[in-house]
């Protein structure tokens, strides 16, 4: 007694309301958790992936879906008269499934005789069952002036890289290849299925045809093995954490000879106990002895370029801003040199002696009022305070 099918709703887990893109989105995790290729003798897996084909086919095309909403599954039954091409039914239409799933991905014309989830996974095989190989990514740690100037940067990976005995090829020196036993050199197995014929691409051979007949027992038949690699690393000037840099083909080794991944290495910049950055100019702190911040007067302050003078105005106050144009990182992405911008910071000086704790005295004494004018704003501001304290009371 056959079994009965499940509600096409129910076979991708969508709502009858759910939009095409919800049902491709749904259909597409479920094909790739079934799909033949990843369970390689799996009979229930097999008939998931074809019951859930089969419920993308009929809902992602509104006149089939019309007809399932209407009349459910008599609408495609053989010999229900209601399915396209005059009663063939669903079952009757000679889908071929490899076809249908490939213009789902939008591989059409890919070209290559395997399977259309080969690249979708992210094998990428090719012919003779190369794959290329992963790209990487690697974390690495610079220091701020690396990232302002650049650097010369050698990196060393644990990596696999082209196997030494075999070139690559997988396949013992001497030997050859034979033709696949598993599939009789085609490169697929057919499948009759309800829904037509569908091709898989044979697991054994890549879809190649041929396998290698003795293996290289360096490689065990990879073409590749892990090793320590040296990468020579170029850091230009004006990077910054986040940035990354691709090295192409510097990735893992390819599978059989195929072409090597890319390496995509992320840059991290180390914290600057002296300067920050901001996208091109630079920012410091630097401290001003009172007296040269009451009087006014010049003073050397650091730049990534070296010691600079900077004026500093008569009454600059602590917390105060000034601008050094054209001392911040020069031209980066082809914009104008940046500035560097000092936080002033007033020094209290310590350590006085006599002499000068006098001085500093008689200084004090001759200051009136109006020589602190932050000083007497406060105190007004608190004098305000107290007296809408003690209307209050009233």
């Amino acid at each position: 007694m056959a079994t009965a099918k499940r509600d096409f709703y129910e076979v991708l887990g969508v709502a009858r309301t759910a939009t095409v893109e919800e049902i491709k989105k749904a259909y597409r995790k479920l094909a790739l958790q079934f799909h033949p290729d990843r369970n390689p003798g799996n009979i229930q897996a097999e008939e998931q992936f074809k019951e859930a084909t089969e419920a993308y086919e009929i809902l992602s095309e509104p006149e089939k879906r019309q007809l399932f909403d209407q009349y459910g599954m008599a609408a495609f039954a053989p010999g229900g008269g209601m399915g396209r091409g005059g009663g063939a039914g669903f079952g009757g239409m000679g889908i071929d499934l490899e076809e249908a799933l490939r213009t789902f991905m939008g591989t059409m014309g890919g070209g290559g005789g395997g399977s259309i989830f080969d690249n979708f996974f992210g094998g990428g095989q090719e012919e003779g069952g190369a794959a290329r190989g992963t790209d990487l990514r690697f974390d690495l740690e610079i220091e701020f002036e690396e990232a302002v100037f650049g650097s010369q940067r050698e990196i060393e990976l644990n990596i696999h890289d082209q196997c030494g005995t075999c070139k690559g090829t997988g396949a013992e020196p001497g030997s050859g290849t034979e033709k696949c036993r598993r599939c009789g050199g085609r490169g697929f197995s057919a499948i009759n299925t309800i829904l037509g014929q569908m091709r898989q691409t044979c697991p054994a051979c890549g879809g190649a045809g041929e396998v290698i007949a003795k293996p290289c027992r360096a490689c065990r038949g990879e073409g590749r093995v892990r090793g320590r690699r040296k990468i020579q690393l170029n850091i230009p000037a004006g990077v910054e954490t986040g940035s990354r840099l691709r090295l192409v083909g510097q990735g893992e080794g390819g599978l059989r000879g195929g072409p090597n991944g890319d390496l995509f290495t992320v840059l991290h910049v180390k914290p600057h106990a002296l300067f920050q950055r901001r996208d091109e100019d630079i920012l410091i702190e630097w401290p001003v002895p009172l007296h040269i911040a009451a009087l006014g007067g010049e003073m050397e302050v650091p730049t990534i370029h070296g010691w600079r003078t900077l004026k500093i105005p008569a009454g600059t106050a602590s917390g105060t801003v000034l601008r050094m144009r054209n001392e911040g990182l020069n031209g980066i992405r082809g914009l104008h040199d940046g500035d560097q911008h000092v936080r002033v910071t007033l020094e209290v000086p310590v350590k006085l002696d006599g002499k000068q704790r006098d001085a500093l005295r008689d200084f004090g004494a001759a200051c009136v009022e109006g020589n602190h004018p932050l000083l007497r704003q406060q105190r007004e501001r608190f004098a305000e305070f107290l007296e809408h304290k003690q209307a209050m009371k009233k």
